[in-house]
């Protein structure tokens, strides 16, 4: 079995000292440390690849609430007890459809959801410019089942601060979708809202890929592909990766892989091989769970399909 064959090894982190330092505080209950890390990171986009990890790492509800009543004028472990119960609310709930979550599923996520939404509005209270907390907002929109104009206000008190804020333009692109509260047509009109609004070299411009894996999920075997092979759309997913991941101006931010591997895979379901490949080329080994986990095995799958681009798209 060659590298192709097995795939390279996933890692959240994909090798950021500060990453691995903040998870490996958070996992041994080190404050100072977290507080260090995320004390001289003011990026929004940074902030909310490091928030993301924070969310991530099991047991942090278990002690969080200490460090909040040790220091009550502290925002940054309420935030984090926000976020994290976002994620927490999730591990809950599990990620099969609502036919087949159970009564006892949806308790336990919308007791953890009401944590995270109580902790975020009190940060927002008393920082309304804090657009890490408005973004988790904008995510747990979504399973809290807020009404459309509530959860469009959270995403423009984003926007108001950071316009092109990604994590929160691909939160309320899920929310927008026809399997949460929205439409086909109204996730599509977003995705190509943002991409048109997105400068050149923006990771905004992954929206527009990620709703045509979200449709391309959508539909029965056969009009799945289909869809991703129609000429229209191989264009809009071409033009995307070039005014994105493949523009000159591209700069790796924190979290850019998983943006990138949005648009090599959407480019591989496509049959557009050549254009997979140059993303390949820009994405190296730093594989990620999304989107590759709906193939299957997201390293094989990453693997495999890096594989057919080598091989059909040079």
């Amino acid at each position: 079995m060659g590298l192709f064959s097995r795939g390279p090894a996933i890692d959240p982190t994909h090798g950021d000292p500060r990453a691995r330092a903040l998870v490996t505080a958070l996992t041994v209950r080190d404050r100072d440390t977290v507080r260090a890390v995320f004390s001289d990171v003011y990026d929004p986009d940074a902030r909310a690849y490091l928030m993301s990890l924070a969310s991530d790492v099991s047991g942090v509800q278990d002690w969080i609430g200490g460090w909040i009543a040790d220091e009550p004028d502290a925002t940054l472990p309420l935030l984090i007890r926000g976020c994290h119960a976002v994620s927490w609310a999730w591990e809950a709930r599990g990620a099969a459809y609502a036919k087949y979550t159970s009564h006892q599923q949806f308790e336990g996520f919308f007791e953890r959801l009401r944590l995270a939404e109580s902790s975020l509005k009190e940060v927002v209270e008393r920082t309304p410019e804090d657009t890490t907390a408005w973004a988790w907002l904008t995510l747990s929109a979504r399973g809290s089942q807020v009404g459309t104009d509530e959860a469009a206000a959270r995403f423009d008190a984003v926007m108001k601060y950071a316009p092109a804020h990604v994590m929160a333009h691909e939160e309320r692109l899920q929310f927008l979708c026809a399997k949460w509260s929205g439409s086909h047509a109204e996730m599509f009109h977003f995705a190509r809202s943002a991409a048109t609004r997105a400068v050149p070299g923006s990771l905004v411009h992954n929206v527009l890929a990620a709703a045509h894996i979200e449709y391309w999920l959508s539909l029965p075997s056969g009009q799945d592909q289909e869809h991703m092979r129609n000429p229209q759309v191989r264009h809009e997913l071409i033009a995307g990766a070039y005014h994105s991941v493949l523009h000159p101006g591209f700069q790796r931010i924190p979290g850019w892989p998983s943006r990138a591997n949005t648009f090599a895979m959407a480019l591989h379901l496509s049959g557009e091989y050549g254009h997979a490949a140059r993303v390949f080329d820009v994405i190296g080994d730093h594989v990620t769970e999304w989107p590759w986990q709906y193939r299957g095995d997201a390293a094989r799958k990453f693997a495999s399909a890096r594989k057919d681009a080598y091989a059909f798209g040079r």
